[in-house]
């Protein structure tokens, strides 16, 4: 900041140097130079969640007779502007800073508060018009709680359910390939590639259902809380209105919390949702580690499918190519998890009457929905849709697969089908002719006992 560059702005500890061109005022460059430690800001979605709370506070002071109309109507177009992001380069605090998240609700207090001065004509003050009725102890654990609301009804379930039904798609095109099944990574009985892209479906639907589980308690809104929980500075209606605007305003499901005492001064559902993404960041490694192994090769690997070729895969070996999009996945699930300890670390700081890790909680959590969301389409769009399947290969590795023998047990018994099947594997021989061999089953008996299609029949039950 050059001497030309700045104006001076007051607060209860003095004066400080602001920025000439900045809407936010004293409160916000205090915590930029205190807190410069990692670059990291609040989120498009926390930040709109900040606006639309403003806007709605605004609207419930007025309608409770708190307020001006004039200066209600100033406050809410200039929150508007916030949740909308026209502002974005004015919210400009690090994420690591007071575990209250104080800096950056006075951060939108002071932008808002300058934008609807300039409207109305007239000072609007931060805290006395902007802050009304509020604290920014219940002011961020609402924001935690809405801005996470609609990240999941926007972004997360949408991608969860786009990627379920290319998986469900994949598995109708592919129900005729029979292939060798994987225990261990040691050969097994075998399935049909639809029934194993059907188990990556329940996961992800089970993991859409295990979300869905937890929306009813982040609906809950700590918002009439203000400083402990008791409320004190705020209308008694205060809480119950705000949640029923702010429920019109997005068409979600928002209640007043039943008690603030447990929203300001836990996280428990944040940790709850946290849980239940890094659950789904599970799935989606498992369904990615799934696909690599599939496509390895392509000559030394098992090389059951080839993965879209989206770009060279090495510097050194040319017509490499890598299966990238699986990986990116499996990244984005290690930062879930990592996430998710944070975020658990974070939700047993309520020290008494307040939780101190809530900027990071934030963070974190709008970050695991994001990622997850936009890698599920990812996955879905770019690996899944357009797969091949190598049909003669997954074939051949059935014919010879000495695994086999387990169907001829009910007929044979164990001990003889180990003999066939150790047998088979030491000669390089199929299961039906050495057991045409070694029994006296003839060569229709095996064909039909030994149909790899027939081994694959169940494992599905609709209810």
């Amino acid at each position: 900041m050059s001497e030309q560059g700045y104006r001076i702005e007051r607060d209860s500890l003095g004066e400080v140097k602001v920025p000439a061109d900045a809407l936010y005022g004293a409160q916000t460059q205090r915590a930029v130079e205190n807190f410069p430690v990692s670059g990291l800001r609040f989120p498009r979605q926390f930040i709109r969640a900040l606006g639309m709370i403003k806007g709605v506070a605004a609207a419930v002071n007025q309608d409770l007779g708190l307020m001006e109309p004039d200066m209600a109507a100033a406050i809410q177009e200039a929150a508007k502007e916030v949740e909308e992001g026209q502002w974005e380069d004015q919210f400009p605090i690090d994420i690591f800073q007071t575990g209250s998240g104080t800096s950056t609700n006075m951060n939108a207090n002071e932008v808002i508060a300058t934008l609807a001065s300039r409207k109305l004509g007239r000072k609007v003050h931060p805290n006395d018009h902007v802050n009304m009725s509020q604290s920014s102890n219940d002011v961020i654990p609402t924001a935690i709680h809405v801005s996470a609301y609609l990240s999941v009804e926007e972004t997360l379930l949408p991608a969860l359910a786009h990627l379920k039904e290319t998986i469900d798609k994949k598995a109708a095109e592919t129900d005729h390939v029979v292939k060798t099944g994987r225990t261990h990574l040691m050969d097994a009985m075998p399935v049909r590639m639809s029934q194993e892209m059907s188990g990556w479906s329940s996961q992800i639907a089970h993991g859409m259902d295990r979300v869905r589980a937890v929306l009813p308690r982040l609906a809950l809104l700590a918002q009439g809380g203000t400083a402990v929980g008791t409320g004190i500075n705020a209308h008694p209606e205060f809480g119950r209105r705000f949640a029923a605007k702010m429920a019109e305003r997005t068409g979600l499901p928002f209640e007043t919390s039943p008690n603030y005492f447990e929203s300001l001064s836990s996280q428990d559902t944040a940790v709850e949702l946290s849980g239940q993404l890094k659950v789904i960041a599970a799935s989606l490694m498992k369904i990615a580690n799934d696909l690599r192994w599939m496509n390895s090769g392509p000559i030394a690997g098992l090389a059951e499918i080839a993965l879209p070729a989206l770009q060279p895969g090495s510097s050194i070996m040319p017509g490499k190519i890598n299966p990238v999009i699986p990986e990116a996945v499996t990244m984005v699930c290690a930062q879930v998890f990592g996430n998710d300890v944070s975020i658990t670390v974070g939700g047993q700081a309520g020290n008494f009457q307040l939780n101190v890790m809530l900027p990071v909680i934030a963070h974190n959590l709008l970050e695991s929905i994001k990622i997850l969301g936009n890698v599920s389409r990812i996955l879905a769009d770019k690996a899944i849709a357009g797969f091949t399947v190598n049909e003669e290969r997954i074939a051949s590795f059935v014919d010879r697969n000495p695994i086999l023998v387990t169907a001829l047990n009910p007929v044979i018994g164990y001990e003889l089908g180990a003999k066939i099947a150790k047998r088979a594997y030491a000669e390089g021989r199929t299961v039906k002719e050495v057991a045409l061999e070694m029994t006296d089953l003839t060569p229709e008996e095996l064909d039909e006992i030994l149909d790899p299609r027939k081994l694959t029949e169940g494992g599905i039950h609709k209810a």
